[in-house]
C-alpha cells in the first residue's frame, strides 16, 4: 500500500533524510520511531505531498507521490502535529466542511460525517465549538477529518503529543480500532504508544533507518537470546564451566554488583532464541550441591532497542516480516 524507496530530502548542503526505504502493508499499521530532529516529520511530509523530495520514490495505493500529488492526496489522510482545526466551527460543521474539500459527494457527506462522529465518539461533541473541546477531544477531531473521506492510507503525526493518560489511552484505542480498514503511518518517539499500537515498527536515527521490524522481533534481535540473572552460592570458579556445558547456552558472565552475602555470586547466562532454559539451569546448579538463591529472566524492553540503536549508531538487520 505505501511502499517508499531510497528516499532523501537536503536543504542545502543539509541532509534531513536520506536513502529511507521501508514499505507497509495494506491494512497494517507501521510505527515510525525515532528522536526528536531524525527525519520523521519530514518524511510525513514528502508522503503527503507537503514537501518534494530531493531523491528517491514514494508510492501510495500505487500513485507515485511526486508525479500523481493529487491522486495521492485524494486517498491519504493526515494529521499533522498541530491539528489543522477552525476553533469557532462547531465540530459537525467543520467535518462538512472537510468532505466536501476532499471530493465527498453531497448525497454521501451526512453518511460519512455521522459515520466518522460515531467512529471517533464524537456525536455527543456534534454540535460544540472546536474552540470549547479539550485537547483530547481536539485530536479525536483531527483523526475524524483525516478520515472523513474514507482514505486507505492514514498517516498520523506524533497524534498523543500533550495529552494526559486517559486522553492517550483513547486515542491509541482509536488508531488501533482503524486498523485493517486503513493502512496507517504512525509517526512518534512515544515508545510505549509504539510497542501498544504498532505491527512493525520503523526506526529513524539522523535521517536514516536503523532497523525496521516488528517490536517482538526488535528486541529478540538486540539480545541474541534470551538473558538469565542467576544469584548462586558455590564454587564461583566451577560454576561458569558447569553452566557452559549446557546445550543452548551461549555464554556465562560473573557480573558486578552490591557486595554479597559471602561464597555468593551474580552471573548472567545467555541461552540461544527460543530456547528456555530455566528448569536446567536450575537442576544443574542444585546436582553441584549449590544454592540457587534467585533466578529471573531479563526482557529487554522497546526503549532498550531505541536507545542503543539512536545512541551507539548500531544497525539490526531490517527482516521486514512481509517478506
Amino acid at each position: 500500500m505505501i511502499e517508499v524507496e531510497h528516499l532523501s530530502k537536503s536543504y542545502g548542503s543539509t541532509s534531513a533524510i536520506q536513502d529511507v526505504t521501508f514499505k507497509v502493508e495494506r491494512g497494517e499499521i507501521l510505527g515510525f520511531l525515532g528522536p526528536n530532529g531524525a527525519g520523521k516529520t519530514t518524511t510525513m511530509r514528502i508522503l503527503t505531498g507537503y514537501l518534494p523530495a530531493s531523491g528517491g520514490t514514494a508510492r501510495i495505493a500505487g500513485y507515485d507521490v511526486g508525479e500523481n500529488s493529487m491522486a495521492v492526496r485524494s486517498r491519504i489522510g493526515y494529521l499533522p502535529e498541530i491539528p489543522p482545526l477552525y476553533p469557532e466551527m462547531t465540530v459537525e460543521g467543520f467535518l462538512h466542511f472537510v468532505a466536501q474539500i476532499k471530493g465527498v459527494k453531497k448525497s454521501d457527506r451526512p453518511r460519512r460525517v455521522n459515520l466518522v462522529l460515531e467512529r471517533c465518539h464524537l456525536t455527543q461533541k456534534r454540535r460544540v465549538l472546536i474552540r470549547k473541546l479539550s485537547r483530547g477531544f481536539k485530536q479525536r477531531v483531527g483523526i475524524a477529518q483525516a478520515i472523513v473521506h474514507d482514505p486507505p492510507a492514514i498517516i498520523l503525526d506524533e497524534p498523543t503529543v500533550g495529552l494526559d493518560p486517559k486522553q492517550i489511552i483513547e486515542v491509541r484505542n482509536l488508531i488501533k480500532s482503524l486498523a485493517g480498514e486503513h493502512t496507517i503511518i504512525l509517526s512518534t518517539h512515544i515508545l510505549p504508544e509504539a510497542s501498544m499500537t504498532c505491527d512493525r515498527i520503523a526506526i529513524i536515527d539522523r535521517g536514516q533507518i536503523v532497523a525496521t521490524n516488528t517490536p517482538e522481533k526488535l528486541m529478540s534481535d538486540l539480545t541474541g537470546g534470551t538473558n538469565y540473572e542467576l544469584e548462586v552460592e558455590g564454587n564461583e570458579s566451577a560454576i561458569a564451566p558447569i553452566l557452559l556445558s549446557l546445550p543452548g547456552v551461549s555464554s556465562v558472565e560473573s557480573i558486578a554488583s552490591e557486595p554479597l552475602v559471602a561464597n555468593r555470586t551474580l552471573i548472567r547466562l545467555k541461552a540461544i532464541p527460543s530456547k528456555e532454559l530455566g528448569s536446567e539451569i536450575a537442576a544443574a546448579i542444585v546436582s553441584q550441591g549449590w544454592k540457587l538463591h534467585e533466578m529471573r529472566k531479563t526482557v529487554v524492553s522497546l526503549e532498550d532497542v531505541f536507545l542503543q540503536l539512536t545512541t551507539e549508531e548500531k544497525t539490526l538487520e531490517n527482516q521486514d516480516m512481509a517478506g
